[in-house]
């Protein structure tokens, strides 16, 4: 009988010296400071890079993200109503890192950078969530750009070609058409089997309703998820919504499916960073962007890419949204972005006002991708374009000093005129591949030298009405992707007839 309570003594003995107590205190922290959307709060040692931590206050819980981890204290910007919180309120640690919800259900929805709805549909059905930061794919599970986006916008697919797992940058002044570019791009993948995500920054919401309507007019609402941070947003979910819109799409990219992501804008977005990290003490660098800014977009780009078939085959496009300020392309948030992405679409204001639009600048726009991204068929006609287009504005420059021109100048120019005519397209009207294909054909090979310049307009849209009834080689072309001899001869046939029909060419 003793023996055996000197063993209980002795068992209770070690697990008393055994025995650790958990310091509780280390996952609750108290308010210290709070203002414009930020708080400083001391005793979270545990708390994690960009963790959800949860302030208890009289008016319920707000939750907010660590974004400052110091010594003595961590810096959080809070996605809630920071007015409820007030120094000395309780901080607790979740253990998660911050996330969205991800999933088809998102597909038509208008939501915000935390996937809340925001278009009065309803809840949101899914149990699928993903972290608004990820490290990029590395260089072995990705492979080279090769297969074409379709933006349906003829500057652009002709010059400056995008292709599947690419990162360009749209750049230029405000109210140049940027937006509108992006827009007719997404417009144009309808049957392209494309998923698109547009993350408005800081964007009117009325502008953002006009788009709207815009997208469920074309039917592109079926495959479209706008994550919208308004004007009116706070700085924290400006800052979150790029990085949220990307966490969307790497749910397809994940499922082995093409996905197009426009950030309207990036530079709304760096000045939402600058705001919080001059919040949050951070010392200003240059133009008063703390040192991380190009981190801040680089990591977010970095994720675009073209998955090998190992992988899933899947892809992100990124086209990146920058305003430039009086056209000023070498200023430091553009310079930044520009060096991040694989090319740049550079329009022009004094094309714009002219009438070129979309005001597509060939000598400053580039893809470093190139003739990769196109299908055989478009590289066999558009594969001088953008150097006649260069040259033509050089040219024109050159020729208002002089009166007597070559005859191959005079040539260069006329063709250079008509070539600026066919790239002006309206807005909401994307054109599909086979059209863009028959328009270049005809100017590469001289069939429009001789239509007037201010008919050009004309007789390119009487040519896809007569096409569309009298020829078949749009399929074909959609079908074989390149210009055999028969596709060829199909072509100069229907060029030749057409121009038959025209009395102004008698």
């Amino acid at each position: 009988m003793s023996t055996t309570k000197d063993f209980i003594i002795e068992q209770l003995k070690e697990e008393i010296s055994s025995f650790k107590a958990e310091v509780k205190e280390k996952s609750v922290g108290r308010v210290l400071k709070v203002s414009d959307g930020i708080a400083l709060v001391s005793g979270l040692s545990e708390a994690m890079m960009s963790e959800i931590l949860t302030f208890k206050t009289d008016k319920g819980d707000v939750s907010s993200v660590a974004l400052n981890l110091e010594e003595s204290q961590v810096g959080a910007i809070i996605l809630g109503d920071y007015t409820a919180i007030k120094e000395g309120d309780e901080v607790h640690t979740t253990g998660r890192i911050l996330e969205v919800p991800v999933g088809e259900a998102l597909i038509g929805r208008v939501v915000d950078p935390l996937g809340q709805p925001l278009d009065g549909k309803g809840k949101i059905e899914t149990n699928k969530f993903y972290p608004v930061e990820k490290i990029a794919p590395g260089v072995i599970t990705r492979a080279s750009v090769k297969e074409p986006v379709q933006t349906g916008i003829k500057a652009i697919d002709a010059m400056v070609p995008i292709g599947r797992g690419q990162r360009e940058l749209i750049i230029g002044d405000r109210q140049l058409g940027k937006t509108a570019l992006a827009i007719d791009a997404i417009i144009n993948q309808k049957g392209q089997n494309m998923k698109c995500i547009y993350v408005a920054i800081g964007q009117k919401e009325s502008k953002i309703a006009a788009l709207l309507r815009k997208l469920e007019e074309a039917g592109a609402m079926e495959y479209t998820t706008i994550v919208l941070a308004g004007a009116s947003t706070p700085a924290s979910l400006l800052y979150i919504a790029p990085y949220a819109g990307c966490a969307m799409g790497e749910y397809f990219l994940d499922k082995g499916e093409d996905v197009l992501i426009v950030y309207d804008d990036l530079s709304k977005h760096a000045v939402s960073y600058r705001e919080i990290s001059l919040l949050l003490r951070r010392p200003p660098g240059r133009e008063a962007y703390p040192g991380d800014v190009f981190y801040l977009h680089s990591r977010l780009l970095e994720r675009a890419c073209k998955l090998n078939k190992e992988n899933g085959g899947g892809s992100i496009t990124a086209l990146p949204i920058i305003e430039t300020q009086a056209g000023d392309i070498s200023a430091y948030i553009p310079t930044n972005v520009i060096s991040i992405t694989d090319g740049q679409i550079f329009l022009e204001p004094e094309m714009f006002y002219k009438g070129n639009r979309p005001a597509i600048n060939a000598g400053l726009s580039v893809s470093r991708v190139g003739s990769s991204a196109q299908i055989k068929a478009m590289k066999k006609v558009a594969g001088k374009m953008r150097l006649e287009a260069a040259q033509f504005r050089e040219l024109a420059a050159f020729a208002q000093f002089g009166s007597d021109l070559d005859e191959d100048t005079s040539r260069k120019l006329e063709r250079g005129k008509r070539l600026y005519e066919v790239f002006k397209q309206d807005q909401y009207q994307p054109l599909s591949v086979d059209k863009q294909v028959l328009i270049y054909y005809a100017l590469i090979n001289g069939y429009i030298d001789n239509v007037p310049v201010e008919r050009v307009g004309e007789f390119e849209a009487g040519l896809y009405k007569y096409s569309d009834i009298n020829s078949d080689f749009s399929k074909l072309i959609v079908e074989r992707k390149e210009i055999d001899e028969e596709i060829e001869g199909k072509i100069k046939s229907l060029i030749t007839d057409y121009k038959a029909t025209l009395d102004y060419l008698s």
